[in-house]
């Protein structure tokens, strides 16, 4: 396996409930290290242009105020496989669904507030790790 680089947002619900550490320490305990990492707190524009693959959709407008509802943390994630390794650390997208152990089933509020994001392929990882990062930002 190749090492690969993923994005990883840890979203307002969480970090609200000082949730950043824990959901840190999953990922690392999985062997995903973290190669940059800051808490930042997004606009209404910047959150429309990161979401706009969904503007279309009913729930985009409730998943903009949600993430511009409080401030996030937004990382790189790097390991062997790191794209599907970060999803499985997540868990489904609906908590409900999610398996037991995982960062939704554990500490999601619902499915819009489910407490992580992470990249779904490699061409989008790179995309939204572009997004928030400069390359001198993400150490080797």
């Amino acid at each position: 396996m190749a090492i690969q680089r993923t994005l990883s947002i840890i979203k307002p619900d969480a970090t609200r409930r000082n949730l950043t550490g824990m959901i840190n320490d999953r990922f690392e305990k999985r062997g995903l290290r973290i190669v940059a990492q800051k808490r930042i707190r997004l606009t209404e524009a910047q959150a429309q242009r990161f979401y706009e693959v969904h503007a279309e959709r009913s729930f985009y407008r409730g998943l903009v105020a949600f993430m511009t509802s409080g401030p996030i943390v937004v990382q790189v994630l790097e390991g062997e496989n790191a794209v599907v390794l970060n999803r499985e650390v997540m868990g489904a997208t609906n908590p409900a669904d999610a398996a037991p152990g995982t960062i939704r089933k554990d500490f999601a509020e619902s499915t819009e507030a489910n407490s992580v994001h992470g990249s779904d392929s490699l061409e989008n990882a790179a995309q939204e790790i572009a997004f928030f990062f400069s390359t001198i930002e993400i150490c080797p």
